[in-house]
């Protein structure tokens, strides 16, 4: 199987954490101007992409102390299969 062709501001996304993990949600807001990163993380593990999220309790950002960050980063493998990160391999539904 092969990965599904991304295109847009989910390629911009997928592209960035490739290049900076972990890459911090604010990076993605504030240096590249996309508005929606969670909802572009999420469509891209619809997708089947393999993106670790984890929250920092604070960060500093731009001289101030952020609360709650999300830091993005690609686990291995990067694409897995469909329905790896949703359980739903195949479409089917898993119980």
């Amino acid at each position: 199987m092969k990965p599904p062709i991304v295109t847009g501001q989910c390629a911009q996304v997928l592209t960035l954490i490739r290049q900076h993990q972990p890459l911090l949600s604010f990076v993605l807001t504030a240096d590249h101007a996309i508005p929606e990163a969670a909802a572009r993380v999420h469509d891209l593990r619809c997708m089947g992409w393999n993106i670790i999220t984890r929250i920092v309790p604070s960060v500093k950002f731009r001289g101030r102390i952020r609360r709650n960050a999300a830091l993005y980063s690609l686990g291995v493998p990067e694409w897995p299969y469909p329905g790896f990160v949703t359980g739903k391999e195949g479409g089917g539904n898993v119980e």
